[in-house]
């Protein structure tokens, strides 16, 4: 069986560590002075060295040579290292080691004295990993341990990790890997696997990288496997992902404003194989070129010279504030779940993007539900008259009901019926005022935060009493995540902005009122349906 070539080159020297000078330097140093630290902690992105570098420390601290020389790979300590046989390297994987009884274990065989090197050392790989009692068990022996031991710790959370054992470490930060430094090492390992592999594709397999030289060495290993030559086509084949000029293509159109070429391609890119949501980060990737274009910070563009240019082309013709709305937009279609219509958060990412804010509609002539497709999930018909609410939409209220100075239907009995829009709030504020700008509200939401606009375009205003809006949403969990503050607050923002002053927000349940023409508000959400609707019964607990 043949061996992983990232197994296989892995970093066995200090020279041979890529991209992480500043700790190997440090390190080194406290090497040639003796001044080597009890306890390390190395955090950082996952494929940056971590791992290898304690490793390289643990045979530095045992090798036999001459200090400016450690490790030399050649002694006894140095090949047993190497092959993985050395008894006094004792390696934990905290993520299947996370109980008390797992550290209190470790803290057994500290005080043993090493086999054959003159320290023992300890990585704890994933230490954040361990439970709390466990890093409590863990914390005396880090402070005080004995001189022969040494604890390398490795994590790529170091949030997680608690302050009480950081402060007893001494902690390096690694880093994330440009894209040039490693497409200059896959470049390297090619010739020395003696591997045809074009420039181009070594680019896009460091670009997919991330920063992670682990990956990017697994990537270069699977094309390898794949054919003779390594080419950006084949890349691109196993990456599901879509060349730069179909990308370049694409941001263009949406320059352009061309919303039915820029639908076309995504349809296009998405039927020759390419996965929606890789297509979507390499269109986040290029915006963020067009981003530091037009902020004349064209030396930070990771790109070929030829596609700066396209670049700051697209710069010139596209104004930040679309920009910036691109970059959010697409940013989100590529972290969002694949469902059956896989490329529709790219094509709503588009047209978002592309549409301009409604114009205010005129005065008395507000937009009702019926009059107000977009905004509350209602299809118009063929003719361009009143649609028919879909499966999944709120009812629509009757003509009379959001009338003025009528007065309301009398309440049905259990939960509230149709909406009342004849009370108002002071200074004259109604709900029928509300509902008229209400597509204004949503258009600027939707500039601002464009989770929250998604959020409130599933409601549609239900009721005012005094100054508190009452929002209904047909389903409870875009209500839950609506009701939030910070939420909230991101609307009255906007709706004072629109309205000339602070409205309340109360965001509740609707369904269908089968009885009458309207909606039914549930204001106690699941809990409310358990008990009413599945026989559910509500306790306390002791």
């Amino acid at each position: 069986m043949s061996q992983a070539l990232y197994r296989k080159w892995r970093p066995q020297t200090w020279g041979d560590v890529v991209g992480q000078a500043h700790v190997v330097q440090t390190l080194r140093n406290a090497l040639h002075s003796g001044r080597i630290a009890h306890a390390y902690l190395f955090s950082g992105p996952r494929g940056t060295g971590k791992t290898t570098t304690a490793r390289l420390l643990a045979k530095a601290v045992n090798c036999t040579a001459a200090e400016n020389e450690r490790p030399c790979n050649q002694c006894a300590v140095c090949l047993a290292i190497n092959e993985g046989r050395f008894l006094d390297l004792i390696e934990i994987d905290a993520a299947s080691n996370t109980s008390v009884e797992d550290v209190r274990d470790l803290r057994e065989r500290v005080p043993f004295s090493p086999s054959v090197g003159r320290f023992k050392v300890y990585i704890i790989d994933e230490v954040h990993m361990l439970s709390t009692a466990a890093f409590n068990a863990l914390l005396k022996t880090l402070e005080e341990p004995p001189a022969h031991a040494l604890f390398i710790l490795a994590t790529t959370e170091v949030h997680k990790v608690p302050a009480t054992v950081i402060s007893r470490c001494q902690r390096h930060e690694f880093r994330r890997l440009g894209v040039d430094e490693m497409a200059s090492y896959l470049a390297q390992l090619a010739r020395d696997e003696k591997l045809q592999a074009e420039p181009e594709a070594l680019a896009m397999i460091a670009r997919q990288a991330t920063g992670s030289m682990r990956d990017a060495v697994s990537l270069l290993d699977q094309m390898a496997s794949l054919s003779e030559t390594i080419t950006l086509a084949g890349v691109l084949e196993v990456l599901g992902a879509a060349g730069s000029v179909q990308t370049q293509e694409f941001v263009e159109s949406l320059a352009a404003r061309d919303v039915a070429r820029g639908l076309g391609l995504i349809q296009r890119t998405v039927d020759a194989g390419v996965e929606p949501r890789q297509f979507a980060r390499q269109v986040t990737d290029y915006l963020r070129g067009v981003l530091l274009a037009k902020m004349n910070n064209r030396a930070l563009i990771e790109a070929t010279d030829d596609v700066r240019a396209a670049m700051e082309r697209t710069a010139a013709s596209l104004e930040l504030g679309r920009l910036v709305r691109a970059l959010r937009a697409f940013g989100l279609a590529a972290e969002a779940r694949s469902g059956w219509r896989p490329q529709l958060a790219i094509e709503l990412a588009l047209v978002e993007t592309v549409e301009d804010a409604p114009a205010d509609p005129p005065a008395g002539m507000g937009p009702s539900l019926h009059e107000s497709p977009r905004a509350y999930g209602v299809p118009p018909t063929a003719s361009g008259g009143r649609g028919t609410p879909a499966a999944h939409s709120l009812p629509v209220p009757t003509a009379e009901a959001p009338a003025e100075n009528v007065a309301p239907d009398p309440p049905a009995a259990g939960p509230l019926a149709a909406p009342v829009a004849a009370r108002e709030a002071a200074g004259g504020l109604t709900l029928r005022r509300i509902s008229e700008v209400w597509d204004q509200v949503l258009a600027t939401l939707r500039q601002r935060d464009t989770r929250a606009h998604t959020l409130f375009a599933q409601a549609q205003p239900y009721s005012l009493e005094g100054e508190l809006l009452h929002l209904a949403f047909s389903a409870d969990l875009p209500r839950e995540k609506a009701a939030r503050p910070e939420t909230v607050a991101r609307l009255q923002g906007v709706l004072a902005e629109v309205l000339g002053q602070t409205v309340g927000i109360r965001c509740v349940l609707a369904h269908a009122d089968p009885g009458r023409t309207g909606l039914r508000v549930v204001d106690g959400g699941m809990v409310d349906i358990a008990t009413r609707e599945m026989g559910a019964q509500a306790i306390d607990l002791p």
